[in-house]
């Protein structure tokens, strides 16, 4: 600006034009340069990107991991149709549906927006002994063949220990994650799925 005005000042025949094109140019420009009504019109979309955009290696881990492990259980939650008629059981394997299905596609567009791989539900990249609660084939298969109150105990018991090995990783994400919305559905996960634990503990007597 200063540039500008030396300018205008040194050559005046052409003062008006010059006035002109300040008046134009910078009629909406704050000392720093920046547009005002650029700025303005950004804030809300930018303060949304900016929390979207804060992560670490927790939250990416966090996503990746409970992916598979929220497949796992909506697979033993279909599991449920035509192998047991106990209303509980049928109940909570609805429920357990229902939640996990969107936070699983909430886990696939953060990945996205963070740069990373898509999530796989390949249970091979999972520890199944480091206590994610992640079902090893030959449990997963003896659930399969179960039909009725021994398919209601295993199912059960199984998916106790299931929601523990969720509830370990969740509150992992919630020390040591930064995304808010990746600690919030942690926060969740946590509340829903001690809630069930508990009912599910009942049932088993």
């Amino acid at each position: 600006m200063r540039t500008t005005l030396v300018a205008s000042l040194a050559a005046a025949t052409v003062s008006v034009f010059l006035v002109a094109g300040c008046s134009s140019d910078t009629s909406d420009m704050p000392m720093d340069g920046h547009s005002m009504s650029a700025s303005n019109s950004s804030s809300v979309p930018s303060t949304q990107a900016d929390a979207s955009a804060q992560f670490d290696d927790a939250d990416v881990m966090f996503a990746r991991m409970m992916y598979p492990h929220h497949a796992q259980a909506i697979e033993m939650a279909a599991m449920v149709e035509g192998r047991t008629d106990n209303p509980d059981v049928m109940a909570l394997a609805s429920a357990i549906e229902a939640a996990q299905q969107p936070e699983m596609e909430r886990m696939t567009a953060w990945l996205a927006e963070w740069g990373e791989p898509a999530p796989s539900s390949d249970m091979g990249e999972m520890d199944h002994g480091s206590g994610t609660g992640m079902m090893p084939q030959q449990d997963m298969d003896a659930l399969t063949a179960a039909t009725g109150p021994e398919f209601d105990r295993r199912w059960l018991t199984m998916m106790i220990e299931h929601h523990e090995g969720a509830i370990e990783m969740a509150n992992i994400e919630i020390a040591d994650g930064s995304n808010p919305d990746a600690q919030e559905m942690a926060r969740t996960i946590v509340a829903t799925q001690q809630q069930e634990i508990d009912t599910m503990r009942a049932l088993l007597g």
